[in-house]
């Protein structure tokens, strides 16, 4: 076991904490931690694009209208102007960073847009269909060679140091964050690693549920650990869930981008027959939100194990030019979607809710921040209008550089190194792959597109059980990567549960059938821990 400092402690490799040491390391030590490789995140999986005001056609107004529109009454109108406003920035800071978007000489912008659902004009700037890959790819060069930035791959945040904990003080009011214990998952040791600053960037939590887009990696880490440290937690009922996922035995988590439906792809039934012009005015392009809950309808209306969506009256060279990573993979499963439907389903996609920060990142602990879909910003409300997800990873990216840049240095204190003195090797770790199949069943099952005050009950008992029989284990055994995930894996569900049974009304994306109405007044769902243990005591079984 060994003991590190840096300036700035990063946990997380997407593009909020890439954009973020990037704009720290001029100036400081910076670490960035990481489960996998550095192009292992929900960043890298983002087809669509990155929203911004570049035409001459669109305005910032449009652009926070549609915002707020899609949010349902729950954007906080001053962070969204604040993202909006500094979209055109970020988008130039990444071409000078030599991201080479897809450009179109007929454009006045120099640079190729597409709509996609919700938008009023064309105002996503991308890359083909391939945008969080290329864009990854071209800053992780950048941070592999810079010498201020030392990357841990291959290495899991265990638990956050805070000063509560050091002195055991849990309502200590000037509570502050030192760093974190790390695992490194290959050599089986548990770092000490102590920062000046630490940040959350660890994306958002889909994994939480049996089907979803995200990669592996997502499973609520930064939320789990922010929650344990004491941050409050918002809205985290609010799950959105992509209404065209690949429907395929072999294409695990492959998503069809909003573009598709951008470009003039239908939805349709097995008979040819469209379908969205019946649920909503907007038809395909409507949000997210609308177009999931129709599709989940009408499939279990007609018993149904997919629906299509059709885009092959387009040219076979329009497709292969503006979706060849779907094209190509398609392609591999038998589908040519030249001439066919894709067959598709809804499935998890992106954790709108998360910590609390204001517009600096800052959570509720010193020195602890939280940046891109880990964090609760305000901008996406109940509903995240596409393509708002990367623009807010390179604001915040940017706003928490600047923030942490105007602190004071604190000399770095001495931490305590972790104890394993008291704990075994597990003896059967066949629990933790059961356990996260079965959390993960029941939450799709209980906790999905439509909810229940029957099925979230259901789910919060076994939660409770999973819960217990995680931290007994968490207790005795050394700490695995697996473990680690499993816990926060939990936890998150717990979180997700408890505010979807505080929500008595259906907004955005959360829809219960008890509660079908909306309420006169949107209003956030706010957890403090303090209340939530007080209520865990108190509530009765099932």
């Amino acid at each position: 076991m060994q003991q590190y400092h840096f300036d700035t402690l990063i946990i997380g490799s997407g593009l909020a904490g890439l954009t973020l040491a990037l704009n720290l390391a001029q100036n400081q030590k910076v670490a960035i931690v990481t489960k996998r490789s550095l192009q292992d995140s929900s960043s890298t999986w983002a087809q669509g694009g990155i929203a911004a005001v570049l035409s001459m056609e669109d305005s910032a107004d449009a652009h926070i209208r549609d915002t707020l529109v899609a949010g349902a009454g729950l954007c906080d109108e001053a962070i969204t102007r604040c993202v909006v406003e500094n979209g055109p920035p970020a988008i130039k800071w990444l071409i000078s960073q030599g991201v080479n978007f897809t450009r179109d000489s007929n454009n006045e912008t120099g640079y190729h847009l597409t709509r996609e659902g919700g938008h009023s004009v064309r105002r996503v700037i991308h890359i083909n269909d391939a945008t969080g890959k290329a864009v990854q790819s071209t800053l992780s060069t950048k941070i592999r060679t810079h010498p201020n930035i030392a990357i841990l791959e291959h290495h899991i945040a265990v638990d956050l140091i805070t000063s509560s904990k050091l002195t055991h003080h849990p309502d200590n009011q000037n509570d502050r964050c030192y760093g974190a214990y790390v695992l490194d998952i290959k050599a089986d040791t548990i770092h000490t690693i102590s920062a000046h600053n630490t940040v959350l960037a660890t994306g958002g939590a889909g994994k939480v549920y049996l089907y979803t887009t995200n990669p592996d990696t997502a499973t609520g880490d930064g939320i789990a650990m922010g929650w344990r440290a004491g941050c409050r937690i918002a809205n985290m009922e609010f799950i959105q869930f992509h209404p065209t996922c690949l429907y395929h035995p072999h294409a695990k988590s492959f998503l069809i981008s909003e573009a598709v439906r951008g470009e003039g792809g239908l939805l349709k039934l097995p008979n040819g027959e469209r379908f969205m012009p019946w649920h909503d005015k907007r038809a395909e392009l409507a949000p997210r939100d609308i177009v999931a809950r129709a599709i989940d309808f009408e499939m279990k209306k007609r018993g149904l194990d997919c629906v299509y969506l059709d885009i092959s009256h387009k040219s076979s060279d329009f497709l292969k030019q503006h979706f060849p990573t779907i094209y190509t993979r398609c392609h591999e499963l038998g589908i040519d979607i030249t001439r066919q439907p894709i067959p598709v389903v809804p499935a998890a996609h992106y954790t709108c809710g998360g910590i609390v920060v204001d517009r600096k990142g800052k959570t509720d602990l010193g020195n602890l921040y939280a940046i891109g879909e880990t964090a609760h910003t305000g901008l996406h409300g109940a509903n995240r209008l596409a393509s708002n997800s990367l623009l807010e990873c390179l604001v915040f990216g940017q706003a928490a550089a600047e923030d942490i840049l105007s602190l004071s240095p604190v000399p770095p204190i001495s931490l305590p190194k972790w104890d394993e003195s008291r704990v075994t090797d597990a003896d059967e770790e066949i629990v933790i792959s059961h356990n996260w199949d079965e959390l993960r069943r029941f939450m799709w099952s209980y906790v999905g597109i439509v909810r229940t005050n029957k099925r979230l009950q259901r789910a919060q008992h076994r939660i409770n059980l999973l819960r217990e029989e995680i931290n007994e284990y968490y207790t005795n055994f050394r700490v695995t990567g697996d473990l680690l995930e499993l816990r926060n894996l939990v936890t998150t569900a717990d979180l997700i549960v408890q505010s979807a049974m505080l929500r008595h009304e259906s907004r955005g994306l959360h829809y219960s059938l008890d509660y079908p109405n909306l309420l006169p007044q949107a209003q956030n769902t706010i957890l403090r821990r303090k209340e939530f243990e007080l209520a865990s005591e108190n509530s009765v079984p099932i």
